[in-house]
């Protein structure tokens, strides 16, 4: 599915290091979270420290897990889990979902 015209598309890279439980619950949130707020808008692609060194040292990452947002501009570095949900979108340049008014009655 393609972005609708003036929807961006989110180009972005997951550094992982092998297959610990940590990079097994960062994968499933980065895989949630861009679901849940880019769906049809991104592309995720999930890289291990250990099977692409090249691309490690290409993108100077520094500890794992790292997320690398390309595209749009500003590239952003985030590391951790991606646990923090709300930090992670604002990090990401995207809206966080603000509670509705309660009514008064």
């Amino acid at each position: 599915m393609s972005p609708a015209p003036g929807e961006d598309r989110y180009e972005l890279t997951l550094f992982v290091s092998g297959a610990s439980d940590l990079s097994a619950r960062a994968i499933a949130n980065a895989r949630q979270l861009c679901e849940s707020h880019l769906h049809g808008r991104y592309h995720l692609a999930v890289v291990d420290v250990h099977e692409d060194p090249a691309a490690v040292l290409s993108s100077q990452v520094l500890a794992a897990p790292t997320l690398i947002k390309h595209r749009p501009l500003p590239v952003r570095r985030l590391v951790g889990d991606l646990s923090h949900t709300d930090k992670v979108l604002l990090a990401l340049d995207l809206p966080v979902a603000t509670p509705a008014p309660r009514a008064v009655g």
